[in-house]
């Protein structure tokens, strides 16, 4: 017990003091409000609809986008800009969205007090994700440098975490970074068979003999809630008035599972309990039950696509073409990154999608995937997503293709209009070597 003291100690001690270093915590100053009006020219515009626009001219001023068009086809006034951009043989693209995200409220995976994800209790309704979101997160900052601009921010652990909330990732404070509050509730679904060991040593698999249990338990728990939403009069009761917004329609239920026998049994619970809107997340069995899907109006947050199979009779390619074989029946999806290390790996989230791009979907639904398909099952679809007249203007400008790691370099990026900062202590940390072994070279040489 000792021992375990000291070492968490000792950790806590390594965090502050590595923290502490000069320049280390120092996250970009969040950009002040779009007073200039901005116009892109001639980039390649992928509107994150399905639609391209080779030669575009893109313009926006306080926040919103005023101009969606063919530069070829359209006369402007150009005296009417104060910023004229010329993007010859450049992208441009909708801000990327991270649904299912630990951004913000998770830092230093070894260090606990770092980790704000995961409250104590079993059914957690009305813990708030976004009270603990950190809006100076050094993570946050390394995100935006391939154009992931906005995210779902998501309680972990419990059988109900909690609820998420949406924010843009430019931000001072949590309350300057939301722009959707209390978006949904995650449920973390009973598993009908239960896994050991881990992907480098998995262990067997049996039957849980409590399923059955747990589903009733959790029945009552939506039971208890929805006859408290519908009494008059009834004891104030934080958990259940939390959850109310599941039968108003103000929130969505998003139901974490992945396998056949555990999806169709959270939609037909979902549907007893008479949930307005519900998202499952995970699906790695979604494929198999498309038709279930489509008539329920169900979406699915995939499963992160660079992952290894869940079972061994499973196609080594199956985590690839996920996309594609959601895609090609028509059921609404999106991609996610939960997993190992996600928050600092929510920056590779264009790269899954290029993952896809080489196992079935065309760019441009690679793209939806990522941005207006994610906009859509968020809830956030009216004003980002999408390059469209009105929106908010979140986008980047990249020299190559974003979702090729490659080419994928965000020279410019916005949110809400405001030019945003793409420096962050990796690229520092870049520099600074780079300049020590390009002098230990010259010495040599």
């Amino acid at each position: 017990m000792i021992n375990k003291k000291l070492s968490a100690l000792l950790l806590i001690i390594a965090a502050i003091f590595i923290y502490s270093l000069p320049g280390f915590c120092q996250v970009p100053t969040p950009t002040p409000k779009q007073t200039n009006k901005v116009l892109i020219l001639n980039a390649v515009a992928h509107l994150g609809n399905g639609k391209v626009i080779e030669n575009s001219a893109i313009a926006f001023e306080n926040g919103k986008i005023t101009l969606v068009a063919d530069a070829r086809t359209i006369k402007l006034d150009m005296a009417y800009y104060d910023e004229i951009i010329h993007a010859e043989g450049k992208h441009i693209y909708p801000g990327i969205i991270a649904p299912n995200s630990t951004l913000g409220i998770s830092e230093v995976g070894a260090v606990r007090a770092t980790r704000d994800y995961d409250d104590v209790g079993k059914y957690n309704p009305h813990v708030r994700s976004i009270i603990a979101y950190n809006a100076e997160s050094n993570v946050t900052s390394t995100v935006r440098t391939n154009g992931v601009l906005i995210g779902q921010i998501t309680p972990r652990g419990g059988r109900i975490s909690g609820t998420s909330s949406i924010v843009q990732f430019d931000a001072w404070n949590w309350e300057d970074a939301v722009i959707k509050i209390d978006d949904g509730i995650h449920v973390n679904w009973p598993r009908t068979f239960q896994h050991s060991g881990w992907w480098a040593e998995p262990g067997g698999t049996k039957k849980n003999e409590k399923y059955h249990d747990e589903i009733s338990e959790l029945t009552k728990v939506f039971s208890d809630a929805k006859a408290y939403h519908r009494a008059d009069n009834a004891e104030q009761n934080i958990r259940q008035e939390a959850m109310g917004g599941l039968w108003s329609g103000n929130k969505t239920l998003f139901i974490h599972t992945n396998y056949v026998k555990d999806i169709e049994n959270a939609i037909l619970f979902a549907r007893q309990m008479e949930v307005k809107k519900i998202v499952i997340v995970g699906g790695y069995d979604s494929w198999m039950l498309t038709d279930m899907l489509k008539e329920n109006n169900v979406a699915v947050m995939l499963t992160r696509v660079h992952s290894l199979p869940q079972r061994p009779e499973d196609d080594i390619d199956l985590p690839y073409k996920l996309p594609y074989l959601l895609q090609k029946e028509g059921v609404l999806f999106c991609l996610q990154n939960a997993g190992d290390m996600e928050a600092m790996n929510a920056r590779n989230i264009p790269f899954l999608a290029g993952t896809a791009v080489a196992y079935g979907l065309t760019k441009e639904e690679a793209l939806q995937a990522i941005t207006g398909n994610s906009a859509k099952i968020l809830g956030i679809d009216s004003f980002c997503g999408t390059l469209e007249v009105g929106k908010d203007a979140t986008l980047f400008l990249s020299t190559g293709d974003a979702l090729d790691m490659m080419t994928n370099n965000v020279e410019l990026a916005y949110i809400q209009g405001r030019n945003i900062s793409l420096d962050n202590s990796q690229k520092r940390l870049y520099e600074k070597y780079k300049a020590k072994y390009a002098a230990e070279n010259v010495v040599k040489n």
